[in-house]
């Protein structure tokens, strides 16, 4: 990226949890790791790993100029807990139909 900002998405091996008041939403060995300028690291799950059941889409989206337009899904009790690019931009296309959580344990 030509502004000093930088995108890098390579798939983990790592052993990944979404897990949300005892329950788990989300659990996968194969997420995306993303590492993005002045964010924290995130690990988007396959939509196959994602107990989508659970979630309840929001009206919530948000825009990032690098990535796209952001959709969320929430819990009765924890809303936009959940986001994922449902149209990425082109050089984002890995993004989709994979969600990313706030809170994920990894090891």
């Amino acid at each position: 990226m030509t502004d000093g900002h930088t995108i890098t998405i390579h798939k983990s091996e790592r052993h990944v949890r979404a897990v949300h008041d005892g329950v788990v939403l989300a659990e996968s060995d194969r997420p995306l790791e993303l590492r993005e300028t002045g964010c924290p690291v995130r690990y988007y799950i396959p939509a196959e790993d994602v107990r989508l059941d659970l979630l309840t889409p929001s009206d919530t989206h948000t825009v990032c100029p690098y990535k796209g337009t952001a959709s969320y899904w929430s819990l009765p009790d924890a809303a936009d807990l959940v986001w994922a690019y449902p149209e990425p931009k082109p050089d984002m296309a890995e993004l989709g139909d994979h969600y990313c959580f706030y809170d994920t344990e990894v090891s």
